[in-house]
């Protein structure tokens, strides 16, 4: 968008994660040279593509990475703007693959005499990626979702107030959350489903008529990734509970799942079992492709960086992983990882066991909507800054299912004032069915915040825990 008030002689390439993968590849370097491109500037990826980049060069390509992974093998030979490269002097090194490319951004309209206004308009974007990537939002990625946050409720963009519009959100009233679960699920759905094209090509379309089209698309990509997601959760869920019922690290080998959603899948199996847990699938040419995602305190990457002699390749961070790997080392990878999880399990007994811990254990009078306007203060939540855990004691009644399989549980708190508050369980409500129907005071653990309906706003306790 910034490049475009520069030169038309532009164009951008989103590699199909199916058949190639996130990062560089030699193919796309050939197609876009073929294009006659001469300059290629890569967003998220290519620090330690090595290889591709001396292919690209080759050809007659010109190469600058934007990127924001753990360097740890050796450094493309090319200017790489990173500020997690050995030596790099920047002094905030969490910023999102967003935030570097807007920092290139500010850079070249610096030197070349564009209006701020022209960086201040990619601001909504900029914003959305932070919170997406599940960068810790602190420092100055804590800046660039606040004034991402305000960009998008009163950005200009026709695709993104379109896609506000289609899911439910009120321009003025979004927040962190808004974003981290409804607006980028919907974009991450094209990509995930069929091409992230779908999605690009909706935040930079100034046509009303084509927004309409691409919301309706990511709202329908959205919808099928939802039902794939819950029908392969329950699957992996299954195989947990009868087969790998002895590991603490899990690595679930699936035959046949939709390679889009076997990241967040992983994530959920995390969650609910508290333990670090790759998905494996089938690839073509008979290998397998795995995706994982870790708990705190376990470091993926590294535990993989062990195993680098198993892999074709690979890559990740602390929380979360990818590679490909032949087939006949999946057993020996499972092996390993459990026995090294066993060191660790040595070293921290206590390492998987994630008690969740409120913040704050409140009395009936402290719980109100003043309470909730304070805690708003501390917004954007994300990541390293979550929203504040409350405690409190309530009786449950009311109880009712929601949910298209009924797996969600909705019902009033009776504080010890004989107030009442709603309350919500979104996540593994079954787990507290019973808890709940002994009718007896209990304590919840959860995030309070309000609801508006016709008008009038109550408080809601989203509830994480229950005892």
């Amino acid at each position: 968008e910034v490049l475009s008030h520069l030169t038309s002689n532009l164009t951008y390439y989103i590699p199909k994660r199916f058949d190639e993968g996130y990062g560089l590849n030699k193919e796309a370097l050939r197609k876009i040279k073929d294009a006659g491109v001469d300059l290629v500037i890569t967003v998220d990826c290519g620090s330690v593509s090595y290889d591709e980049v001396e292919y690209g060069k080759s050809i007659g390509l010109d190469i600058v990475v934007t990127d924001h992974h753990t360097v740890t093998d050796r450094i493309a030979d090319t200017i790489v703007i990173n500020p997690m490269q050995p030596g790099c002097p920047y002094p905030f090194k969490h910023l999102a693959g967003v935030g570097v490319a807007f920092k290139l951004a500010q850079a070249i309209a610096a030197e070349t005499g564009l209006p701020k206004s022209i960086i201040n308009r990619t601001l909504d974007l900029v914003g959305i990626g932070t919170i997406g990537d599940i960068v810790p939002l602190v420092d100055e990625n804590r800046t660039l979702a606040k004034f991402g946050i305000r960009a998008v409720n009163v950005s200009q963009r026709p695709g993104l107030a379109k896609l506000i519009e289609g899911t439910g959100l009120h321009k003025g009233q979004i927040r962190s959350e808004n974003i981290s679960f409804v607006i980028v699920p919907h974009l991450n759905a094209s990509g995930r489903m069929e091409d992230a094209k779908v999605a690009a090509s909706l935040m930079m379309t100034k046509s009303e008529e084509n927004s309409t089209a691409g919301v309706e698309k990511l709202i329908r990509y959205n919808g099928e990734r939802k039902r794939l997601q819950e029908e392969t959760y329950q699957q992996c869920k299954n195989l947990v509970e009868t087969v790998y019922t002895d590991d603490n690290f899990l690595v679930i080998d699936l035959k046949h799942a939709h390679e889009g959603i076997t990241g967040i899948v992983a994530g959920k199996i995390k969650e609910t079992f508290g333990k670090p847990t790759i998905i494996v699938t089938p690839t073509a040419d008979d290998c397998l492709k795995g995706t994982g995602r870790s708990v705190e305190g376990v470091n993926i990457y590294k535990m993989l960086k062990e195993n680098e002699a198993l892999f074709e390749r690979f890559g990740g961070h602390a929380a979360a992983c990818g590679f490909t790997m032949k087939k006949d080392y999946l057993s020996k990878l499972r092996q390993r990882l459990n026995q090294q999880l066993e060191d660790l399990l040595a070293e921290h007994p206590a390492l998987l066991e994630q008690e969740l811990k409120a913040d704050i254990v409140l009395q009936p009078e402290d719980v109100s909507i003043d309470l909730v306007t304070d805690m708003q203060k501390l917004e954007p939540f994300g990541c390293d800054n979550p929203r504040p855990l409350v405690e409190v004691e309530v009786v449950p009644t009311a109880l009712r299912r929601m949910g298209a399989k009924g797996q969600f549980i909705r019902f009033i708190g009776v504080l010890n004032d004989g107030r009442e508050v709603q309350c919500v369980i979104f996540r593994d409500a079954e787990r507290y069915d019973a808890l709940l129907q002994k009718g007896g005071k209990i304590s919840i653990i959860g995030t309070l915040g309000t609801q508006s309906w016709n008008g009038r706003v109550t408080l809601q306790i989203t509830v994480l825990g229950a005892k």
